[in-house]
């Protein structure tokens, strides 16, 4: 994700993302958020429903993987908490799968073959 997109995530859930400046020996937050432009909105509205849970929720790493979002986090030690947390993240995952992860458009996606990316059909070209 371009930086500009990634700090206004960051500026705007400081608690979530406090360890983005920690060294890559304590998080891997250090590397950003690894993912496309596409799923800005996606990540945003996910960490605006994290923060809405609980404050204690910490992000240990953003990235796509298998062209899904992948979300780790670490916190809040009340089980209620961390099971609506969870499926926040589940719920988010669902939804990148049909969301283009370079433009963000939900039309025609599908994930491609080899490096899996959920691409939509003009980013495919």
């Amino acid at each position: 994700m371009r930086k500009e997109l990634q700090d206004k995530i960051f500026a705007a859930f400081p608690s979530l993302y406090c360890d983005k400046d920690l060294p890559m020996t304590e998080t891997c937050m250090c590397w950003g958020i690894e993912t496309g432009d596409g799923w800005f909105d996606l990540i945003y509205q996910l960490s605006q429903d994290i923060v809405n849970i609980s404050k204690n929720v910490k992000a240990l790493q953003v990235k796509e993987k298998f062209g899904e979002l992948r979300f780790y986090f670490r916190g809040d030690d009340n089980k209620e908490i961390f099971e609506q947390v969870f499926d926040c993240v589940e719920n988010a995952t669902e939804k990148s799968l049909t969301i283009c992860e370079k433009c963000g458009s939900t039309d025609e996606v599908t994930q491609t073959e080899g490096w899996i990316v959920t691409l939509c059909k003009t980013c495919k070209k």
